[in-house]
């Protein structure tokens, strides 16, 4: 082994060591407090990982490494979210089954794990497409199935004719859907169903006991939707249906001056009258083509079509036309609102479209928002009167006669909608129910796992079922326990179901009798950090939350919650360039022209006289070639550089942008702490505390310094303040003739969570016989710190004379003489002193005559 810095070698040398001593093995301790640190679940996707993946698993391996120095037990695990759409498409165009896809993809992403020398315990993984693992995601399941929790309908779904499949609203963006940006309709097919909104108030109220950042308990908050305020029954002229609504503006009951109805709303059919069929029905099929999100988007131009049905109000007996319009969906409220054009910006869009009338019943200022509240006026009739009542105490009055009448009630809302569990899809867990004659059967634990057939043609039928729908044989037979012809299901999960829960299997993944042991989850849960992206905000961790509360009801978890403390790592972007027409072009394969303010991009082999590429700012991405993989940037600089450098880019939840360059200077810093730790300057001598100047006594407060910095930043996940921290000591340690290898051991492990491999060798080098992984780190006391001199700032009559070095806690009489003795200030203070003023280990002020 060399003596200068040599990461390729040192490396190699301590992750093979740790990976042959199974160094990160966590098993329970009870004498020991636990600490879980989780990483949000990769896909294994065949780009491999690029350095924007790297922050998150950068910082938890910080926290775990760190953990472990301070006496925790630390579980580090890493798994695979290996099911999903992005395997079952690429085998759909290759024919490569994505058994094979899937296994190639995770070794890849496992090697390049291992590469940057990240603490998990690799005992503990696992893939959500083995059967090992998708058997008890197939038991969790059923116990959702026996409590009510688990149904099939016939439901208005997101199909995607060019993906084969059902897609969650979450699953679209912007119209089209998140994989491949295909086009979606509605369409009914006969769904699995979660009914989450049977959580929905636990889902909400227990987000205040979570350390979570405050954006993402809101957009939790949001997506369930807690509203309160009346449902109640217009009814139709002709055919006198009910049509119920709800609203939380009951107060603007008589600015009501239409109906709108969702395209979907089983009455439509019904109350539509003869010559408005052709143009209602037009309508619907229209509707169907579009996304929840694009019929709600408030920025979208309205539109409606007119029934040619009346309904009657039941407080005000107005008579208001029926409408329907996309705009209003199926699955949310009733499918029906009023419209209140006069205080609501979405109604009076349609309402001035359309030429509805609009009705003012609270009084607003012209400069004021029409959604506002106020006091209600132009709202009375021989029922009721509303006139001059605040709109919290209209709301009141009128939920009262509703309910003493008989024609609506008080109510509880919530935007949250039943989770669409169904997939058409090959790759996915089966869904465990066997359809028989005149029942369903949920499968028991011993005919689990229910694995699907093998198949060489992946693509979904045309009638939009599962691909498995094609092996009849598996499909139909008779069922052994029952003896009756059954049908197996051919949906599948989506690939959230695996993500739900695999954190607890990641507490006791070799069980092979239960999916978890009472022991392991009461001694490993809850998962004390959880870091992952921001875009994860509602999907994943609201369906987790829900599993989680389930699997807690049913007594088989400890905790109500599953992540205590969650964390998201900013974004990594860099460059990208593309062409006009919108292609991307590889970072690699562009030259820059002109100077750094007016730089120029042409693709290699260019003139520059044809159309200079684009250039923008943009998230790290294989698609938009600007990703920069891991691998290469550990060929030139080692690992611990990159490690190093991804903390200290900017604050660990902010955004970064991508310079490979800078690397350099983490290199140059590793190189310069390396010297430090080898050199002969070392020595295990004390110092001498007569001496304030002792070089020794110099480097332990530095040292004492560093301690108390580094484990503040950690603590808060201050990552590259840490960093910082460290430059500065190396800074001030380099000049002094004396090392104190007392301070270098404390630097070496305050390096030691960001870069273990070259702390693990100086370590080694310098004859620390320890274990540096689970060495005490220093508890240091802050008065440790403390500066023996201080600087007292001398002032006459307010202005600054001088500055005296001298030690702490001088009294007044003894500062007082040290100026009146020193020839330099003795002019300043001739004419006399009036008052001192005296700052105690700051500043002393001779107020003189004039």
């Amino acid at each position: 082994m060399t003596d200068r810095y040599s990461p390729g070698q040192i490396e190699k040398k301590w992750q093979k060591k740790w990976e042959e001593e199974e160094t990160y093995k966590a098993d329970i301790d009870p004498s020991k407090p636990k600490y879980y640190a989780l990483d949000m679940f990769p896909y294994p996707s065949g780009a491999g990982l690029h350095v924007g993946h790297v922050t998150g698993y950068t910082a938890t391996d910080v926290i775990a490494r760190f953990h472990r120095q301070k006496g925790f037990n630390v579980l580090h695990p890493m798994g695979w979210d290996s099911f999903g759409l992005p395997a079952e498409q690429y085998a759909i165009k290759t024919g490569v089954h994505p058994q094979k896809t899937t296994e190639k993809n995770i070794n890849t992403y496992r090697q390049q794990l291992k590469s940057l020398g990240f603490s998990y315990d690799w005992s503990r993984e696992f893939a959500t497409s083995s059967p090992d693992y998708y058997k008890w995601t197939q038991w969790i399941f059923t116990k959702l199935y026996e409590k009510g929790l688990a149904y099939e309908e016939e439901a208005l779904v997101n199909f995607c004719p060019d993906l084969g499949t059902v897609v969650a609203n979450e699953e679209i963006e912007d119209g089209k859907t998140v994989i491949g940006g295909h086009s979606v309709e509605r369409r009914p097919l006969r769904q699995w169903m979660l009914k989450i909104t049977a959580y929905a108030e636990a889902l909400l109220k227990d987000l205040d006991d979570l350390d979570w950042p405050e954006q993402i308990k809101k957009s939790q908050a949001h997506w369930i939707g807690k509203s309160t305020g009346v449902q109640m029954h217009f009814t139709e002229e002709k055919t006198q249906e009910k049509i119920t609504i709800y609203t939380t503006r009951h107060d603007t009951l008589f600015g009501t001056t239409y109906l709108v109805l969702a395209p979907e709303h089983p009455l439509v059919d019904a109350i539509t009258t003869k010559e408005h069929k052709a143009a209602v029905e037009a309508y619907k099929k229209e509707a169907a083509k579009k996304s929840d999100l694009m019929r709600t988007d408030l920025a979208k131009d309205k539109s409606g079509v007119f029934t040619g049905a009346y309904s009657i109000d039941p407080v005000t007996g107005n008579k208001v036309p029926v409408w329907v319009a996309d705009y209003v969906l199926w699955n949310v409220g009733t499918g029906a609102v009023m419209g209140v054009p006069g205080h609501c910006n979405r109604d009076y869009d349609f309402a001035k479209k359309y030429d509805l009338p609009i009705v003012t019943v609270v009084d607003l200022k012209p400069e004021d928002d029409i959604e506002m509240h106020g006091t209600t006026i132009n709202s009375k009739n021989e029922k009721i009167s509303l006139n001059g009542l605040s709109t919290e105490k209209a709301k009141e009055k009128v939920a009262d006669f509703l309910e003493k009448e008989n024609l609506g009630k008080r109510q509880v809302n919530y935007r949250l909608r039943d989770w669409l569990f169904s997939r058409q899809r090959y790759w996915g867990e089966p869904i465990p129910v066997y359809h028989l004659e005149d029942e369903k059967r949920p499968l028991g634990l011993d005919e689990l796992p229910l694995m699907p057939p093998h198949m060489d043609d992946f693509s979904p039928k045309e009638t939009g079922e599962s691909p498995l729908a094609k092996v009849s044989e598996w499909v139909h037979f008779i069922d052994p326990k029952t003896g009756k012809k059954a049908m197996r299901e051919t949906n599948t999960m989506p690939q959230w179901a695996g993500s739900c829960w695999y954190y607890l299997r990641f507490c006791d993944p070799k069980n092979e009798k239960a999916a978890w042991s009472e022991e392991a989850e009461k001694y490993w849960m809850p998962v004390d950090l959880y870091v992952g992206g921001a875009e994860h905000a509602v999907l994943h961790l609201l369906y987790a939350r829900f599993w989680h509360k389930v699997l807690y009801d049913c007594g088989l978890v400890s905790t109500k919650e599953p992540f205590q403390s969650l964390r998201n790592q900013g974004l990594v972007v860099a460059n990208s360039f593309k062409k006009k027409s919108g292609a991307y072009v590889d970072f690699e394969e562009v030259i820059k022209k002109g100077d750094e303010k007016n730089p120029q991009y042409f693709e290699k082999g260019d003139t520059g006289e044809k159309e200079p590429l684009i250039c923008q700012i943009e998230k790290m991405s294989k698609s938009k070639l600007n990703g920069v993989i891991p691998d290469e940037i550990i060929e030139e600089f080692g690992a611990d550089s990159l490690r190093l450098y991804e903390m200290f880019m900017s604050p660990f939840d902010r955004e970064k942008l991508w310079d490979t360059k800078a690397i350099l200077g983490s290199w140059r810093f590793l190189n310069r702490f390396w010297d430090l730790c080898t050199s002969d300057k070392i020595q295990e001598a004390r110092p001498d505390e007569k001496d304030p100047a002792c070089a020794i006594k110099k480097g332990m407060r530095l040292g004492y310094k560093l301690v108390l910095g580094v484990t503040e930043d950690i603590k808060g996940l201050q990552f590259n303040t840490a960093i910082a921290k460290m430059m500065e000591f190396l800074n001030s340690m380099q000049p002094l003739v004396i090392y104190p290898k007392k301070t270098i051991r404390y630097a070496i492990q305050s390096l030691y969570p960001f870069a273990p491999h070259i702390a693990c060798e100086l370590w080694e080098r310098l004859g620390f016989t320890d274990d540096i992984h689970t060495a005490d780190f220093p508890e240091i006391d802050p008065k440790a710190v403390e500066e023996e001199n201080v600087a007292y700032v001398v002032q006459v009559n307010g202005k600054h004379r001088a500055t005296f070095d001298k030690v702490k806690g001088l009294n007044q009489a003894d500062l007082t003489e040290l100026v009146t003795n020193d020839e330099r200030l003795k002019g300043y203070l001739e004419p006399g002193i009036i008052k001192v003023i005296f700052v105690p280990n700051k500043l002393i002020n001779f107020v003189v005559k004039r």
